[in-house]
């Protein structure tokens, strides 16, 4: 992998981890079309994958600093404990996956672009339906409530497969339950902290320890890395405006465009 494939994925990448078209389906499309190799691809992902994470951070700081403050100065229950067990129930659905079906996870990535066409248009279908019904409501809705974090957690664990985008399914589930459309993108964002950090930092003890073994150099590693933090802090920004505007179906429109291409792509 040179400079410039590592700029165009890293790009790729940081775009659309906040946006509701799939990350791991862009990023496998990508590398297919940019013929990386597999284990450049691995070591590549991670690194990109903990750029994003930082960028999270980042542009929602003063909502995780108030979290923090709330949950840790006082032993009274308050709102922000209140907050933080919702997103702690939420991840349990990820954590079973994860303990139990990592291999059979993995085993999904990198084998063809057909489930990640099919995955895409699954997310299309998701943001079309949310968004119809949300505007039938006329944006009426409730903050996230115990239920509503179960179940957006579940919708969570399932998006593991490549193509499904976590942020859009997140999203138009959290629609789905009624959720006002103010409080749902910010908590499918905050949700997602805990996990993805505790992710990125086993990978990276993966690459220090030379578990995974990867001839990527260091300068594509940094270029991919610092583009996928700057347009991760900027799609993540652009996202919390959309949800707020109710302009889903665009982004439905385009996961159904490029799902069919990809399943067409692969079936010719």
């Amino acid at each position: 992998m040179n400079w410039l494939q590592a700029l165009i994925l890293g790009i790729i990448q940081g775009l659309t981890e906040f946006l509701p078209v799939s990350s791991s389906g862009h990023l496998e499309i990508g590398q297919a079309l940019l013929g990386t190799s597999g284990e450049d691809n691995l070591t590549f992902a991670i690194i990109v994958h903990t750029a994003t994470v930082l960028s999270t951070l980042v542009v929602l700081w003063n909502e995780v600093a108030w979290l923090l403050r709330g949950t840790f100065t006082t032993v009274k229950w308050n709102a922000e404990k209140d907050y933080v067990a919702k997103i702690l129930l939420s991840m349990m659905p990820m954590f079973v996956v994860g303990m139990f079906f990592k291999d059979e996870v993995e085993a999904l990535f990198g084998n063809g672009l057909l489930l990640v066409g099919i995955c895409l248009l699954i997310t299309a279908l998701l943001l079309a339906l949310s968004e119809w019904i949300q505007r039938r409501r006329n944006g009426e809705g409730h903050d996230v409530r115990y239920s509503d974090a179960f179940i957006i957690g579940l919708a969570q664990a399932c998006a593991v497969l490549p193509g499904l985008s976590r942020s859009g399914s997140t999203i138009a589930t959290g629609l789905l339950c009624g959720v006002k459309k103010e409080s749902v993108a910010q908590f499918s964002f905050l949700m997602v902290l805990i996990p993805i950090l505790g992710e990125a930092f086993l990978d990276v003890l993966k690459l220090l320890k030379g578990e995974v073994v990867s001839d990527l150099a260091v300068l594509p590693a940094a270029v991919g890395f610092v583009a996928a933090f700057v347009t991760g802090c900027l799609a993540c920004k652009f996202m919390l405006e959309i949800v707020r505007r109710q302009r889903l179906v665009w982004f439905a429109v385009y996961c159904a465009i490029v799902g069919t291409v990809a399943i067409v792509t692969t079936l010719m």
